[in-house]
């Protein structure tokens, strides 16, 4: 059986605030660990009020700090807000505090909106450049040669997986190209996940940091006891999409009993399809979904993100989650032999 992760955007709900969101995060890491996911990866986004993980890397401190063996990283830094030299000392500083336990993922978007793009200074001049950035990146974390004029202290000759993030085939080509893992977005840009899958596969060139292709695919997975329960559940992340959508993104929402009186066709139509990598239901359905786009798209690992308003449903989501891995593991054909 693949490997099971967890994508926390660290959510913060109606009548909550960002202390309550940091606090169930580590809440939440800690029962991943208990449970047997590989990693938590938070992710990099500003000016969004119902997400709290802009200052990224303090956060994967905060949750390597409270967890012991899970592996923690950015899922992903948006590296053209972001010199490659800070990255570097972030992260270097990170891997020295907790040895052997974290990753840092990249990606080429801003995170954001333009406007808040803007006030980061860095994006429309980064951009472009993100290829070189990343190798510049990559160069900061080999040992450091004699006389080297710029050095990341901590950094230098510390391991630190890399890996590139995308949602187009941009990505897929250049984590190929370096030799890097790579992750797709699949959870809300599913339209080019086979191609770049497939792009990524065939043109992996192996290097020092990786032998052979591994790629992640997120998806949206939602468990609850019931089909009807996990069906409401999910209509908190169908609302921010469509929030998101309408210019008005806010604190994340109660599910709704009624999803349809919310959204008009048009929208419902456009979230349904950004959604489309989702597994909802109770563990027989979850168990069902997660086995066919296992089967259909083979990825190396998963990575499950569960946008749940209430915090007991999400922790009892990823608790389902697991144990429909652990049955899929059992009554899989290596399990028997």
């Amino acid at each position: 059986m693949i490997p099971f992760s967890i994508l926390d955007l660290a959510p913060v709900t109606e009548g909550s605030d960002a202390t309550r969101s940091f606090r169930n995060s580590l809440d939440l890491a800690r029962l991943g660990e208990r449970l047997g996911y590989r990693r938590y990866w938070l992710a990099e986004h500003h000016n969004m009020p119902g997400i709290a993980s802009a200052a990224t890397a303090v956060l994967i401190g905060h949750i390597a700090g409270g967890t012991s063996t899970i592996r923690v990283g950015a899922g992903g830094i948006m590296l053209p807000n972001h010199s490659p030299l800070q990255v570097a000392e972030q992260f270097g500083t990170l891997a020295a505090l907790y040895p052997g336990r974290i990753d840092l993922g990249l990606g080429r978007a801003p995170g954001t909106d333009q406007a808040t793009a803007r006030a980061l200074r860095r994006y429309f001049e980064g951009a472009d450049t993100f290829p070189d950035d990343v190798v510049e990146l990559l160069g900061y974390f080999e040992p450091a040669a004699p006389g080297q004029p710029v050095r990341a202290v901590p950094g230098a000759g510390l391991e630190v997986p890399v890996w590139l993030l995308g949602s187009s085939l941009f990505g897929a080509r250049l984590a190929a190209q370096l030799g890097l893992p790579y992750a797709f977005a699949s959870h809300f840009a599913p339209d080019a996940m086979d191609q770049a899958l497939a792009i990524y596969r065939r043109d992996f060139r192996p290097s020092t940091r990786l032998a052979a292709p591994y790629a992640i695919l997120a998806a949206n997975v939602v468990v609850a006891d019931s089909d009807a329960e996990a069906r409401r559940l999910f209509t908190t992340q169908q609302q921010a999409f469509v929030n998101l959508r309408r210019g008005r993104p806010g604190l994340i929402p109660p599910p709704l009993d009624d999803i349809e009186a919310f959204w008009t066709p048009a929208e419902k139509l456009g979230v349904e399809h950004a959604l489309a990598c989702a597994v909802v239901g109770g563990p027989a359905t979850a168990g069902a979904g997660l086995r066919a786009f296992i089967e259909r798209h083979r990825p190396d690992e998963l990575l499950i993100t569960a946008n749940i308003f209430d915090h007991g449903a999400r922790l009892r989501s990823f608790e389902l989650a697991a144990a429909v891995r652990d049955a899929m593991a059992n009554a899989s054909p290596a399990a028997a032999g």
